[in-house]
């Protein structure tokens, strides 16, 4: 959530002398000093590229939240003491948690602080907000099954990953918040939706987190000053190779609401507004490891995703945690067969966790952000939010995408060499830079929007503080997103409403994002998450003619975990190649489906397929021209480890 800082007192006083209080004040608030600086050199983002003038294909998205039957609105626990949690909440995920090959939706939900319900609501428990699961029937309709599938669950919910932990053929559920996580088992129930239910197993599992909900009368929460958990995104994967998911975590700041009421800033000397992310401490991220008997332990600390710097040079300085972690995405970066995680951090630097052998046998990371060039932007910490990753999004590149905050574009770091570790910004070349800058950045994905083979991205917008715009006239605090359109060689094109309809671009206060092909026509479509509001659900209705063919991948559960996290699909057309990893987790709090999306174009016919499975013993499926020729395009196929 952090800008570039003023560079100088001289600045601050001309500035000071230029503008109004409001605005004033409005600097000092999101123009703070950075938490760090980079010691390498800065890297030069090159200039923009020249661009023929290539019109963006129109493909419309339709708002049919709604006429959908989705009527969920996110609940943020807003109240007048603005703690920072409330202005971060607002995550989806995408569950086909009965099996049925129809994506279903699930919206996490925060509640009032405790004794915050009573006072200002008056709701009776049974009236708290909680989780909430829609089935999707098919033709465009959900149906709200929370209650029979177990989920109306009341927690400060955060973010959401889904995966099939136990290796049943079902997926589960595992979902973040401050005060603590819940896991919950996808089980046989004749009595819940559709023949499934969910079941809590948190406690059995050991996945809670540090620092739960603190226990007591709710009317000393606000006084409460010892650490609570503030878990954000979280992934499964198999990080150690066995066939069995493991789980990571993301944890944002050391936080208590004692501690947030002290250090709150105000806008006319009156107004509180949310606390920055420079003055807390940071906090540490974790992992755990699946043991395969529905138990995990914790091995953040030796297996080396835990980072800290000492607070001075002295070798007895104390030690304090570096991360302030908002988002994650789980690739295989180096193409080694080990998956690799990217993490987003607000105001401090990114990490790369390399996946390496460790002395023992095991598994462990190394933290290479800095040397991998994915830990400063041009230099410097931005306000990261969300990320993705993009295979080979253009012949012999990968991308990493980051969003950042206002007033900063998206960090777009392209690598060039597939198998190295080593990443350039990119941003400015590649015409992001200019048009990303002026939102406040959360959600992301990449996907193939008109199906032409190409990966293009979207960004999910909206501003922290309901009261921004009285700081700053050029802010707002609903945003529109943002939706940016791959032209091959040329770079990313906005893509605005006379192509895209406007329903895309309704301003909401932007958070979570996802996308799924709801609708079983082939194109992806889209979910935006409001904090504090209710979301959009957008249907894409690419009439182009493209062609398509979409792969959903189940592993034996044995070599490589059933639902394929961490697979890499190689697709070979006469037009090249283009490539898909299964993952756990996209952008900020949410995760989109499961299934690979491949857009065709005008191509009629596929030369070879590819699938890496995950595992260190996953091997590789090779679906020839002969044999790949019998799966019809413009369908969804299932293909199974160890058979074609």
């Amino acid at each position: 959530m952090s800008p570039a800082c003023c560079k100088s007192s001289t600045f601050v006083w001309f500035v000071g002398g230029i503008l109004t209080l409001g605005g004033a004040v409005w600097l000092a608030y999101h123009y703070w000093p950075k938490a760090e600086q980079s010691s390498t050199r800065t890297v030069d983002p090159g200039t923009a590229r020249r661009r023929e003038d290539t019109p963006v294909p129109s493909v419309r998205f339709t708002d049919i939240t709604q006429d959908a039957g989705i009527t969920f609105v996110h609940t943020n626990g807003l109240t007048e003491k603005k703690l920072l949690p409330e202005t971060m909440c607002g995550g989806v995920a995408v569950i086909d948690f009965d099996n049925d090959d129809k994506p279903d939706l699930l919206f996490t939900n925060a509640c009032p602080w405790p004794g915050e319900a009573n006072r200002q609501r008056k709701l009776p428990d049974a009236s708290l907000p909680t989780l909430v699961l829609y089935r999707n029937l098919g033709n465009n309709k959900f149906q709200d099954v929370t209650k029979e599938a177990g989920l109306a669950t009341t927690m400060f919910g955060m973010g959401a990953t889904v995966g099939d932990y136990d290796n049943d053929g079902f997926p589960d559920l595992f979902i973040t918040g401050v005060g603590g996580n819940r896991l919950f088992h996808n089980s046989a129930d004749t009595g819940g939706s559709n023949g499934r239910r969910f079941m809590e197993v948190t406690k059995a599992a050991g996945v809670g987190g540090p620092g739960g909900w603190p226990e007591g009368s709710a009317g000393d929460f606000f006084r409460w000053d010892k650490p609570i958990c503030f878990s954000t995104s979280a992934s499964f994967l198999d990080y150690d190779g066995d066939g069995k998911l493991d789980l990571f975590v993301c944890n944002y700041v050391r936080w208590s609401p004692a501690y947030d009421l002290s250090i709150g800033s105000k806008s006319d000397g009156k107004e509180r507004m949310f606390g920055q992310p420079k003055q807390f401490e940071g906090a540490l991220c974790l992992l755990y490891r699946n043991e395969g008997d529905g138990k995990f332990t914790d091995v953040s600390e030796v297996s080396g995703v835990q980072v800290f710097e000492r607070l001075g040079t002295d070798d007895n300085a104390p030690m304090r945690a570096v991360g302030k972690s908002l988002g994650v995405i789980v690739c295989d970066a180096d193409e080694d067969g080990w998956p690799d995680i990217f993490v987003a951090n607000d105001s401090v630097r990114n990490f790369l966790f390399h996946n390496r052998p460790g002395k023992d046998g095991r598994r462990v990371f190394q933290e290479k952000g800095i040397y991998a060039g994915v830990a400063y932007a041009q230099g410097e910490t931005r306000g990261a939010m969300g990320i993705d990753w993009a295979p080979f999004y253009r012949k012999g590149c990968n991308a990493l995408l980051i969003t950042n905050f206002s007033n900063e574009p998206d960090t777009f770091l392209c690598q060039d060499q597939t198998k190295s570790l080593e990443f350039k910004e990119e941003s400015k070349p590649e015409g992001i830079a200019g048009p990303s800058r002026v939102p406040l950045k959360f959600g992301a994905f990449f996907f193939d929007y008109d199906l032409d083979g190409r990966l293009d991205f979207l960004t999910c917008n909206g501003h922290l503080d309901p009261s921004i715009k009285k700081l700053q006239p050029a802010q707002s605090y609903k945003q529109s997103a943002q939706l940016f359109w791959s032209k091959n060689t040329e770079g990313f094109e906005p893509v605005t409403e006379q192509a895209a309809g406007p329903e895309l671009f309704q301003p909401l206060v932007g958070r979570g994002c996802a996308y799924a092909d709801l609708d079983g026509d082939g194109d992806l479509d889209v979910v935006l998450v409001g904090n504090g509001g209710p979301p959009l659900v957008l249907r894409n209705d690419n009439n182009l003619g493209h062609r398509w063919i979409r792969f959903k991948l189940k592993g034996d559960g044995v070599r490589s975990n059933r639902s394929a996290i961490g697979a890499r699909i190689v697709l070979e057309t006469k037009d090249g190649e283009q490539r898909r990893e299964i993952a756990a987790a996209r952008g900020y709090l949410s995760q989109s489906e499961l299934v690979a999306t491949f857009g065709l174009g005008k191509t009629e016919e596929i030369q070879r397929l590819t699938i890496h499975w995950p595992g260190k013993e996953g091997g590789t499926t090779v679906i020839e021209k002969s044999e790949i020729a019998k799966l019809a395009l413009n369908k969804q196929h299932t293909i199974e480890q160890g058979g074609k």
